[in-house]
């Protein structure tokens, strides 16, 4: 049983650094548009957009590696990176790649979620964490469109 248990948490802690990785393009892109924004648009896109999704990402990165280090499992070490073809496509592109992303790791933890395995092999802190970054990542999506339609005005 314990060795079943220690594969399933291997297998949590992979799925988490799914979404992880994917909130890390996510923070890139959106670094990425910032840089092509004037100093108002681009405080409001930080303001807005990239500071729920950097503190997203922490606090991913936190609930991965103190689940690991709770069960003796390594600890992985997450940088954003940038996403692949965005740049030709302005602003609009980096938001796009970085909903896309966002949407993705968001997925990737409502399934985890719902296969229960953080309730059977996780514990409390990780599910709390998971929730957390969760509902951090929900008003992206909302939040770019709208930014968007308010860009130049």
């Amino acid at each position: 049983m314990a060795y079943v248990s220690a594969e399933a948490r291997q297998q949590l802690l992979d799925n988490i650094a799914e979404a992880i990785d994917e909130i890390g393009v996510a923070l890139a892109a959106l670094g990425d548009a910032y840089e092509q924004l004037d100093e108002y648009n681009a405080d409001k896109l930080e303001e807005d957009l990239f500071r729920p999704v950097q503190v997203a990402f922490g606090r991913a990165k936190r609930t991965h590696a103190e689940f690991a280090a709770r069960h003796g499992l390594k600890i992985r070490e997450f940088a954003a990176q940038a996403p692949p073809g965005a740049a030709s496509r302005g602003v609009k592109g980096f938001l796009d790649s970085a909903v896309e992303s966002v949407t993705v790791a968001d997925s990737v933890l409502a399934r985890l979620q719902d296969s229960m395995m953080p309730v059977e092999v996780g514990d409390e802190q990780l599910r709390a964490g998971l929730a957390e970054v969760r509902r951090l990542l929900s008003p992206l999506g909302e939040g770019a469109r709208r930014f968007v339609s308010l860009l130049g005005r």
